[in-house]
């Protein structure tokens, strides 16, 4: 028994990654910006491709210095929600 794809079969999976990788791209690019923004840049952030059909965003390591300055940023960021939202 065989579980070789068909010829759609293939084209239609390497539609669905194409699409997740290009998810990928997008959400780094989102992500980078609102960073850069924020005054935060993560070395390491980058796209690691497709994984379970899906777009899939290494964020990497950093020093405990801009972990802690992430972690203002975001509070800030919640905080803010959490008051627009009443």
């Amino acid at each position: 028994m065989t579980n070789e794809l068909t010829r759609s079969e293939r084209i239609e999976y390497g539609k669905r990654q194409d699409a997740a990788y290009q998810e990928g791209e997008d959400a780094v690019a989102r992500l980078a910006a609102a960073l850069v923004r924020a005054g935060v840049a993560l070395p390491s952030l980058r796209n690691d491709g497709p994984v379970g059909g899906h777009g899939f965003v290494h964020l990497g390591g950093c020093n405990a210095a801009l972990a802690d300055r992430l972690a203002e940023v975001i509070a800030a960021g919640a905080r803010a929600l959490e008051e627009r939202s009443r």
